[in-house]
């Protein structure tokens, strides 16, 4: 088995931020979390093995990583033992898809060396599931951690993919390769520190939670409205997204949304638009406790798109940092979400 152990100096999120981004995620009172990363010879965790594990932990003021690399298939085991003993004391795991590959895949080799899970009731930060509903805000085709890399200019890989250090880590097996060990490892270190860049977009989930306040509003005739959001972390990049509807920049620390009215009115969007049915001929979507006494011909299922209603951007919205936080929280989660529908 070999371990190394090193300092990341640079390109990882302070400790700070990580705990003030993990309490979109999680209600922690005491936060010692751990990143990781694993390599496997395959997909399937019947038939595969693990033969590197990478892990990602503050200590003495510093991101430690190490990594646990087997130098045979009877090694799996010890670099298990040594992945648990070492998050020990850890109060929640962080990673890409692990809830459904990595931590999944570890407790079956457990199961299959006869060890216990190194998880228990640890929880866990599944940065896949919880960027997810940011996609198409990110403009992103698909969602693979390598996709959300490349939204930082600074992130420049220059190892090769996990698939291919399967073909290097068996020639180091066999021939000792030294280069190769060197190229697989540094994968392995490559997706921990891109798993920490990718982190920090867990603050463009406050868009979505209503985390953030309006600093200024202002109407350009009745034809715009424009509303600044001062928000309660910075981006790490800068985004912006435009429909037909609206028009978002977010950049640092502060969010420019820009609403085009209709006749000085704009569209207050409701989440649950199961409970609500369109009326293509008012375009505006009803409670159905009260559509029931309106002629079926006349309604339709509401949508996301269509679960709205209009109300006037009048003196009192303007002027009230409470009406417009009601407006927000309810609208502008729908409106990212209804981005590219």
């Amino acid at each position: 088995m070999i371990v190394k152990k090193m300092p990341i100096l640079q390109g990882f999120p302070d400790s700070d931020t990580v705990k003030f981004l993990s309490n979109a995620e999680l209600k922690l009172s005491e936060f010692s979390p751990i990143f990781y990363d694993i390599e496997t010879t395959g997909l399937s965790r019947y038939s595969t093995f693990v033969y590197l594990i990478g892990a990602v932990r503050h200590e003495q003021n510093l991101w430690i990583l190490t990594q646990w690399l087997a130098e045979s298939p009877e090694e799996e085991s010890l670099i298990i033992e040594e992945f648990t003993r070492y998050i020990q004391g850890a109060t929640c795991t962080i990673q890409y898809n692990g809830n459904r590959f990595d931590q999944p895949y570890l407790e079956e080799r457990c199961r299959r060396n006869g060890l216990p899970s190194p998880f228990g009731e640890l929880p866990s930060i599944d940065l896949y599931q919880s960027l997810r509903s940011c996609q198409t805000l990110f403009k992103l085709s698909r969602m693979k951690q390598l996709d959300l890399e490349n939204l930082f200019p600074s992130i420049h890989r220059i190892h090769c993919d996990g698939g291919q250090c399967i073909r290097l880590y068996r020639s180091y097996i066999k021939k000792e390769d030294p280069s190769a060990l060197e190229t697989v490892l540094g994968h392995n270190q490559e997706d921990l520190c891109g798993l920490g860049s990718v982190y920090t977009l867990l603050s463009y989930k406050f868009l979505y939670l209503g985390e953030y306040e309006p600093s200024a509003v202002r109407m350009h005739g009745q034809e715009e409205l424009v509303i600044t959001l001062a928000l309660k972390h910075p981006v790490p990049v800068p985004v912006s997204c435009v429909t037909e509807e609206f028009y978002l920049t977010v950049n640092d620390s502060e969010a420019k949304l820009l609403l085009h009215l209709r006749d000085g009115k704009l569209r207050q969007y409701y989440p649950n638009y199961k409970d609500y049915e369109y009326l293509p001929g008012e375009d505006q979507a009803i409670p159905k406790s009260l559509s029931r006494y309106v002629d079926k011909s006349l309604r339709t299922a509401a949508t996301p798109q269509t679960c709205y209603t209009w109300f006037c951007c009048d003196e009192s919205f303007l002027n009230s940092r409470q009406k417009q936080m009601q407006y927000l929280t309810h609208s502008l989660p729908c409106l990212l979400k209804n981005l590219g529908k």
